[in-house]
């Protein structure tokens, strides 16, 4: 069958259809226990999630599903940010914040420890599947994890970055096209040179490295999955298409705007979190697009930033709002996630059948 390789094999999974890891709330423990019950690998995007919250979310989904599922977690980053940029962020940040009634928040160091942690409780809870976003980590790591029979997945946005990830231990590696929605996962260089399409990203990374490819970027349906085979990959990771979903955490705001957008509207910034991320084009976007250079750097702007999108979702004011979302936006659908991935297969089915 058109579903079985060798990387449904290693995930134990029916399909080759992997839900991203999305951070914020989006991957709820409902729709990580939707797709793994439905054959995929449901994903919970723990990136933002405290040890407790972390634990407690794995916790949740164990109790509603016996299969397969896997758990995201982001290579910890600390920059060396001034004073003085954080100075000027906050300046150009006031008349939101007046707006919104909120004050300057107080900017803690991140800790690598959060991500120790995480990883103690990946092991502890014996995940099945453990993926990483914005680098790789040490390669005592992933023999810890590998040692426990917890298959490793990491991403990668160019050809090198691959190699990277299959030279440090990789299982797998998630090729994430420009077409993406969020975060860039791009590690190594300039995020502009690692702006290569899906379809074209894909098949040089296969002729490269000998781990399974995961193909991620725009894909949201039968026919994307399908095409992400044909060009070699062993599976399609989707993003987008679940965030509309209805077990889906995402901010009702960000739904609405993916389910009405069009292609011409996610634009890649990094005015919400300092990192560049493709979302849908809105007035905090432009208003801070001439700053953008002098923003600080990931994770210091996404904390500067992070009630003042809390808030403008309680209020109801999109227009403040990071909507991250990919580029195929009239794609989604506002349906539960089993169905979903339902309505994929049937898809992949009737085009092979009319083959």
């Amino acid at each position: 069958m058109w579903y079985e390789n060798k990387l449904t094999q290693d995930l134990g999974i029916k399909y080759p259809i992997i839900q991203a890891g999305m951070a914020g709330g989006t991957t709820t423990p409902e729709l990580v226990a939707a797709v793994s019950n439905s054959g995929g690998l449901g994903t919970l995007g723990a990136g933002y999630m405290s040890p407790e919250q972390t634990k407690e979310a794995i916790q949740e989904i164990k109790q509603l599903t016996g299969q397969p599922f896997g758990v995201n977690i982001f290579i910890p980053e600390i920059p060396d940010v001034s004073e003085e940029t954080i100075e000027k962020a906050n300046e150009w940040l006031r008349p939101f914040r007046e707006e919104l009634q909120l004050t300057e928040p107080e900017i803690k160091k991140q800790a690598a420890s959060l991500f120790e942690k995480q990883i103690a409780i990946i092991l502890e809870e014996r995940v099945p599947v453990c993926s990483f976003t914005f680098g790789v980590p040490a390669k005592d790591i992933i023999r810890k994890l590998k040692k426990e029979n917890i298959v490793v997945i990491g991403t990668a946005t160019t050809v090198r970055e691959a190699i990277i990830n299959e030279e440090i231990g990789m299982d797998m590696v998630v090729m994430q096209g420009s077409e993406a929605g969020g975060h860039r996962g791009t590690f190594s260089g300039p995020f502009e040179k690692a702006m290569i399409g899906t379809m074209s990203l894909i098949p040089q990374a296969v002729d490269h490295v000998n781990i399974p490819v995961i193909a991620a970027g725009g894909i949201m349906d039968g026919r994307g999955v399908l095409a992400a085979l044909t060009l070699g990959a062993g599976a399609a990771q989707m993003g987008t298409a679940f965030v509309t979903s209805q077990e889906s955490g995402a901010k009702k705001q960000q739904k609405e705007a993916i389910l009405n957008g069009t292609e011409e509207e996610p634009m890649i910034t990094s005015v919400f979190s300092g990192k560049p991320a493709r979302g849908i084009q809105n007035e905090f976007m432009e208003r801070m697009a001439e700053y953008e250079n002098e923003l600080p750097d990931y994770p210091v702007q996404n904390a500067l930033t992070k009630e003042i999108r809390s808030e403008a979702a309680r209020q109801n004011r999109p227009e403040w709002l990071h909507l991250w979302s990919g580029q195929s936006p009239r794609l989604s659908k506002g349906q539960p996630a089993s169905v979903i991935i339902s309505d994929i297969i049937a898809q992949v089915n009737d085009i092979i059948k009319e083959r």
